[in-house]
C-alpha cells in the first residue's frame, strides 16, 4: 500500500468517526433541527396533550427559550447567530411537539448549532438539497454552477429556478420564446384586449 493510499484510508476513518460522533451529539439534544441558508426549523417534543397556554416560548434576536410554564426550560440560551424576530414563529403541533421557524438575519451562512453552547456540526460537509446537476445539459449546468458560486448555494432553496433555466435553454434550442419573452407576450395580449382601438400589428417583443 502506498503512502497516499494509507493517508486516504486514515482520512476516511477519521471522517467516519467524526460523522458518528456528530450524529450521537445531535441525537442527544432535546430537539431536532434542520436548516437552509435562509432559515432554521426546530422541533421540540413536549408531553402529549400539551396546550398552547401551557407553553412558555421566548424568541429574541439572539436568544431562544422553550419550556412548560412552572418548569425548567427544555432548551434555553444564546442563539449562535442573530435572527429576524418579526419573521420567526412557533406553533404547537398535535399537542405533542413545538415547531419553531427562525428566519436568519444573515442568509449567506450555515449555522454550526442552534444554541451557542450546544455541540457543533461541520458546516463544510453540508450538502444542499437540489436538482441533480447531472440531469441538466452542459449550458444550463454551467449557468447553475456559476450562480452557485455567486450566491453560495442560495439558488437551490428554490429548485424552480433550476427548472426555469432548463426550460429557457430548451426553448432557445427549439427557436421558441423563453419564459421572460412569454411573460411579455402575455402582457401585450392583455393590453391589446384592454385597448382594441390600438393597432399592435407591428409591435415587437424585445
Amino acid at each position: 500500500m502506498s503512502d497516499d493510499e494509507h493517508d486516504s484510508k486514515e482520512q476516511e476513518a477519521r471522517d467516519r468517526a467524526d460523522k458518528e460522533r456528530e450524529a450521537q451529539e445531535q441525537a442527544a439534544l432535546p430537539y431536532r433541527w434542520t436548516q437552509e441558508l435562509g432559515d432554521v426549523d426546530i422541533t421540540v417534543p413536549v408531553p402529549k396533550g400539551t396546550r398552547g397556554r401551557d407553553l412558555l416560548v421566548v424568541i429574541q434576536k439572539k436568544k431562544l427559550s422553550v419550556g412548560l410554564k412552572g418548569k425548567d426550560p427544555i432548551l434555553a440560551g444564546d442563539l449562535c447567530k442573530e435572527i429576524k424576530v418579526e419573521d420567526s414563529t412557533w406553533t404547537l403541533e398535535d399537542q405533542q411537539s413545538v415547531h419553531i421557524h427562525l428566519e436568519k438575519l444573515n442568509k449567506q451562512e450555515w449555522w454550526e448549532n442552534v444554541l451557542s453552547h450546544h455541540p457543533k456540526i461541520d458546516t463544510r460537509k453540508i450538502q444542499p438539497e437540489n436538482s441533480k446537476l447531472s440531469d441538466l445539459d452542459a449550458e444550463t449546468r454551467g449557468l447553475v454552477e456559476k450562480m452557485m458560486v455567486n450566491s453560495r448555494f442560495s439558488l437551490f432553496r428554490h429548485n424552480s429556478d433550476v427548472r426555469l433555466l432548463k426550460f429557457d435553454n430548451q426553448q432557445r434550442q427549439l427557436g421558441k420564446p423563453t419564459s421572460d419573452e412569454l411573460k411579455k407576450m402575455e402582457t401585450l395580449k392583455k393590453f391589446q384586449a384592454a385597448h382594441p382601438e390600438l393597432d399592435f400589428s407591428k409591435a415587437k417583443i424585445s
